[in-house]
């Protein structure tokens, strides 16, 4: 099962899903509107966060962080708000006003960390099996 995945959700799609986005995200580093920033440890990657921009609903353009992965075994060690800060300095810089990411809402320990690091829960999805 995949840390804080909807149990009617099949865990094994989610964690390939999120492998093609951390990878997608790799290949367009070199890109000026995309930002993705790493933790080394031991000469490996252990932390990644990506950074790019969408447009909200409302028409203004936010930067929207598609991923803070984290390498079991490398939680809760203050890198995760390193490299958020990284990212928001990223959005300032480009002169936005906000930036966004979204999580799912089993996922309570990340949730618990965005919270603990400044960020507010905007938006609700709602499913029903049919």
């Amino acid at each position: 099962m995949t840390i804080g995945v909807a149990s009617w959700r099949d865990s094994s799609a989610v964690g390939s899903a999120v492998a093609g986005w951390v990878s997608d995200s790799l290949d367009h580093f070199d890109d000026p509107d995309h930002q993705v920033h790493v933790a080394v440890a031991n000469h490996e990657i252990v932390r990644i966060v990506t950074a790019g921009e969408r447009r909200h609903f409302t028409g203004e353009v936010d930067a929207y962080v598609g991923e803070l992965a984290v390498k079991a075994g490398h939680e809760r060690g203050g890198i995760g708000s390193l490299l958020m800060r990284a990212a928001e300095q990223w959005a300032r810089d480009r002169g936005l006003r906000r930036l966004t990411l979204e999580t799912g809402a089993a996922n309570r320990a990340t949730r618990a960390f965005y919270a603990r690091v400044g960020y507010y829960e905007e938006d609700v999805r709602l499913t029903e099996s049919i």
